[in-house]
């Protein structure tokens, strides 16, 4: 795993401190690769990698050419399916040079163009030079796994894996995008171009971009899809589904388990990660290094789970509290690496056990996401089932009472009077040919955090409704899919892609240099599971029905029975309280409000009242309060802070250079 820059004065022929430029970014997401670097400079070009070393530890380097010498290469990722496409290269008579990954998606790009992009089973973001052509070619993996941000203004491009390295470039401004930032508050991200920054974007998952003298274009060249509601998987026997799903997710596992350093395991005591670990266990029967994370809060803690499991599959385990005081101390430097305003605190919690795998000298995890938005998973995906029930008797008084089932840890079910319950669940109930039906309630109530906004940018936000920009970016057969169909896009495409695999997944893990790796995110694995009928996957209320299947015999029945429980961290109990960090109650300070001018001071004053007087806090304030202190922490790194890095990257770092051939 790596972190890419580069630079290209596409239509302009003046000299520019390209080196130098790329230095800086590559300086500034150094921890994505702390191994080696290098730096090609062309004609008005530079691209450069930073490298964590993992398959082909001796020559792997990059930058990396073809045998010709004509495309140049700086990557991010990994191509799980290399060896499979080194055969087919030697097939046509190309002698490789090294046993890398990198040499084999250059080759194949020099063989087959943008078309090698239907071949990878993988997880990537890459750029590749054509120095005959003199074109740039980005490419990210099908789901957004690996990030890849971009800049275009005055003939010049920018691209680097993470926002932070295009700031140390001196003609980038920085301003927050205030359109974005009411997006962030209503979906938990943006809607993908954007980006919380004026003028910044990312390259959406699933798509190409060619950047010549002509210009930029971009393409995509995969998407999600779903069988029709008159088409679902040819397999309508579950027995034989059940028999190709494991196999498929066996070789999906299997292949990702592809490294020259040893692959860990997080077990987090659910379903997912459980099925994983056996598989593992099944491929690879020697020891396992299992890393999960608990809380001293019950209501957050799945420790006794965990520890089953680990015993079960007598695994290496680490196990790891977080406490509410570590997960304040960490706040600031997990937003550091989000780049994004948050709306929770579980990212830091999950950057402290990327820290634990770390020190304890393993750079790559096998990780569980991406099956409870492909396989039915969320109880999300069970609201929407049970208020389309509801919504058939609106008046009924029973119908209701089945969303309690759902969310047993929250206050709202515990202690609020079955009126209030059918008001919260009642929003919209009977807008069932609503598209964005399942994902109302969420969106209605996060969006109720931007009252907290400054009058200036309410009023520059004002003429735009958010749903409606989720509308316009359907695909234009999203009306033919089920209705579970369409809640699994939707949570996939936002919050899964922006959020989960971002802020709260490459960020975290990358920000201590430690690669993630998602068998269920394999695209075989989503393609199948999106080709299946949905009882497969929720089964009345029954979720992951086919998983469960699978696990059988495999891990413990009691872990494959549990009712399912969201990652969550505290909020609250963390941020804001007597043992709070300093800066952090500097950045809800009247003053340092006004001067930022993102929340009006007032009403973020009478927030931290109710909670420094102890007062029953809910869970939108407790939202509110992680995402005020986050967009803060936000303007203050990236829009005030300086970003001349406070190191440089190594003198040693590995130069081709061909700007004056």
């Amino acid at each position: 795993m790596c972190g890419i820059a580069g630079i290209y004065n596409y239509r302009s022929l003046k000299e520019t401190s390209t080196e130098r430029n790329v230095r800086r970014m590559l300086a500034m997401i150094k921890h994505r690769g702390p191994d080696e670097s290098g730096i090609y400079l062309g004609q008005n070009v530079g691209i450069g990698s930073v490298r964590l070393s993992i398959i082909d530890l001796s020559s792997g380097q990059q930058p990396m050419s073809d045998v010709t010498g004509r495309y140049w290469i700086v990557y991010n990722g990994e191509v799980f399916n290399y060896q499979e496409l080194r055969m087919e290269l030697k097939a046509k008579g190309i002698q490789l040079k090294t046993s890398s990954d990198t040499e084999v998606v250059v080759q194949m790009y020099a063989m087959y163009g943008a078309d090698c992009l239907n071949k990878f089973n993988g997880q990537f973001a890459f750029s590749i030079w054509d120095n005959y052509k003199k074109e740039l070619f980005l490419a990210r993996d099908r789901v957004g796994i690996r990030p890849l941000f971009y800049w275009v203004k005055d003939q010049t491009f920018a691209f680097c894996s993470e926002i932070k390295g295009l700031f140390t470039l001196d003609q980038i401004p920085r301003a927050i995008k205030p359109e974005s930032l009411s997006q962030i508050f209503t979906f938990w991200t943006t809607i993908s171009p954007q980006t919380p920054f004026e003028d910044i974007y990312e390259l959406q998952p699933g798509h190409y971009m060619y950047v010549t003298s002509e210009g930029i274009q971009i393409s995509k060249y995969w998407e999600l899809n779903y069988a029709s509601k008159e088409k679902a998987r040819r397999y309508v026997n579950q027995a034989e589904t059940s028999e190709e799903f494991e196999e498929l997710l066996h070789d999906a596992v299997k292949i990702r388990l592809r490294a020259d350093v040893p692959v860990a395991a997080y077990l987090s005591g659910g379903l997912d990660s459980s099925v994983t670990t056996a598989m593992i266990k099944q491929i690879n029967p020697g020891i396992l290094n299992t890393f999960s994370i608990g809380f001293k809060d019950e209501d957050f803690d799945e420790r006794v789970y965990q520890t089953e499991a680990a015993k079960f599959f007598n695994t290496n385990h680490t196990a790891f509290t977080c406490t509410s005081e570590e997960i304040a101390e960490n706040f600031g430097e997990t937003i550091w690496h989000t780049e994004f305003p948050i709306l929770r605190t579980s990212p830091t919690p999950m950057f402290l056990l990327s820290k634990k795998v770390r020190e304890s000298g393993i750079k790559v995890v096998i990780t569980g996401e991406g099956a409870d938005e492909f396989l039915g998973g969320y109880n999300i995906f069970k609201e929407a089932k049970i208020r389309r029930f509801w919504a058939k008797e609106p008046n009924s008084k029973i119908r209701p009472l089945l969303l309690k089932k759902l969310y047993p840890y929250l206050p709202l079910m515990k202690e609020s009077p079955d009126l209030a319950l059918k008001m919260f669940f009642g929003y919209k109930l009977n807008d069932t040919g609503n598209p964005l039906y399942s994902h109302l309630i969420r969106w209605n109530n996060t969006s109720k955090i931007k009252t907290f906004f400054s009058e200036e940018i309410t009023g520059q936000i004002m003429q735009r409704l958010p749903n409606s920009e989720i509308s316009q970016i359907l695909p234009g057969n999203f009306d033919r899919w089920s209705d579970l169909a369409k809640s699994q896009y939707l949570e996939a495409t936002i919050f899964m892609s922006n959020y989960l695999l971002s802020s709260q997944g490459d960020r975290m893990a990358m920000g201590n240099s430690v690669e993630g790796r998602y068998p269920f995110l394999d695209y075989r694995v989503i393609e199948f599971c999106n080709d299946m009928p949905d009882n497969f996957k929720l089964n009345c209320l029954n979720e992951k029905f086919l998983l469960k299947k699978v696990s059988a015999g495999k891990i413990p029945v009691s872990i494959t029975n549990r009712s399912k429980q969201a990652y969550r961290a505290p909020i609250n109990d963390s941020l804001y309280n007597k043992q709070t960090p300093g800066y952090l109650k500097e950045l809800l300070s009247d003053d340092t409000l006004k001067s930022y001018g993102l929340f009006t001071p007032d009403k973020v004053r009478n927030l931290t009242n109710r909670i420094e007087q102890q007062k029953s806090i809910s869970e939108l304030d407790q939202m509110a309060i992680a995402g005020i202190l986050s967009a803060q922490l936000i303007y203050k790194m990236f829009v005030k802070g300086s970003f001349a890095p406070d190191f440089e990257l190594q003198n040693n770092y590995r130069l081709i250079d061909q700007s004056k051939s």
